[in-house]
């Protein structure tokens, strides 16, 4: 697996590759749309950072993270995907130790995630909970009424 920086010209096999895991709502898929091209456009001298994931030239998968504002050294794990059909098969893992890498080498401390607690959300809290992220909060009916938002951390 090669990982390099994310290009505009990405964007439409981000957004199909998203929107095909059946995870994510079409307001998400838009909202991605829009934080790609606002990435692309201006937020990547704010240090935002996206990365895909390629194997023999096909794209498996994306990171978008970000320095929290205000914060000392914290940052946010806004966006991970893995191509539906390429799943499980340790491309998420090796995405998210990039990004860890990649935060500790711009001496970051500690990562935040953000995610539902809705059912279809079970193997992503799984995922993290097997690569060290505790379980730091949840905030009852923030997406709507019945789907908290968890949020997990680690110390990097």
């Amino acid at each position: 697996m090669k990982i390099r920086p994310a290009l505009p010209s990405d964007t439409p096999t981000l957004v199909r590759l998203t929107d095909e895991t059946g995870v994510f709502k079409p307001l998400e898929i838009q909202a991605l749309h829009e934080v790609l091209d606002d990435f692309h456009a201006s937020n990547h001298t704010f240090g935002h950072r996206a990365f895909v994931a390629e194997v023999a030239g096909e794209i498996v998968g994306y990171v978008y993270h970000a320095p929290a504002a205000m914060t000392d050294r914290t940052w946010y794990l806004y966006w991970i995907a893995v191509r539906k059909d390429r799943q499980q098969q340790g491309f998420g893992a090796q995405l998210l130790q990039f990004v860890e890498a990649d935060i500790r080498a711009a001496n970051g401390r500690l990562l935040l995630i953000e995610t539902s607690s809705t059912p279809l959300y079970e193997a992503t809290r799984r995922f993290y909970h097997k690569h060290g992220y505790e379980w730091a909060a949840q905030l009852r009916d923030f997406y709507s009424d019945g789907d908290d938002m968890i949020v997990f951390r680690k110390r990097l």
